[in-house]
């Protein structure tokens, strides 16, 4: 079993800025990437920002430059540092990790969702 706990969602004026954090627990021998993904209303899921074990970062276009994505392997948690909010940026925000178990097996388990609102 493998938990994910996402926290720091809200509502958030245009400019401003939020903290995501997901925290993983589990049956987790090693994390191979983590990261986040976004899902605005009508809209198709969409790559965020992912962080590999070497701290190997990939951002969406859309986000470069405002978001920065960080991970402490010790505690098995990521967080993903959203400044210069746009109303665009409103979404609901999953957590995603892809890890390996103690079989040797590669998985990829996705997070409950956060809601990310900028409006003023």
């Amino acid at each position: 079993q493998v938990q994910l706990v996402e926290s720091g969602g809200g509502l958030v004026q245009p400019g401003g800025s939020l903290r995501l954090s997901c925290a993983a627990s589990g049956s987790i021998f090693s994390i191979n990437a983590m990261g986040w993904y976004r899902q605005a209303p009508g809209k198709e899921r969409e790559l965020v920002a992912t962080i590999t074990s070497g701290e190997n970062t990939n951002y969406a276009d859309s986000v470069k430059g405002r978001f920065t994505i960080s991970r402490d392997n010790a505690k098995n948690t990521e967080s993903l540092q959203m400044n210069s909010l746009k109303p665009e940026d409103t979404a609901v925000y999953y957590c995603v990790l892809v890890y390996t178990d103690y079989d040797g097996y590669e998985y990829h388990y996705w997070g409950q969702g956060t809601q990310v609102t900028v409006s003023s």
